[in-house]
């Protein structure tokens, strides 16, 4: 399971953009919105299987970031941003996102 970790605006992200971008460790991204019935859903599950000792998982919502969304090209919700050492993985398909979270 994961640490969700909401942040709330976009220095926060590019803190963690940064940060990522030295280290080149794993860092997942949750593209959500508050109006999304299926994305509040997500949310509330991964925050119950929330374990503090797990990898962390970024959550970013589409009305206090919309810039975030431009960013990464988000246009379907919820979708799951990985960025690993090379490459930037994403994934809008809800069943997969479940998997890769394993809620």
């Amino acid at each position: 399971m994961h640490n969700p970790t909401f942040l709330v605006n976009e220095n926060e992200l590019n803190k963690v953009l940064r940060t990522q971008k030295k280290t080149g460790e794993e860092v997942k991204i949750l593209f959500t919105s508050t109006w999304d019935d299926w994305a509040t859903a997500l949310v509330d599950k991964v925050v119950e299987a929330a374990n503090e000792d797990g990898p962390r998982l970024y959550i970013v919502n589409s009305f206090t970031m919309p810039h975030a969304f431009v960013i990464f090209n988000t246009t379907k919700i919820p979708n799951l941003i990985t960025i690993g050492r090379v490459k930037v993985k994403s994934e809008d398909y809800l069943p997969r996102i479940y998997q890769a979270l394993g809620v």
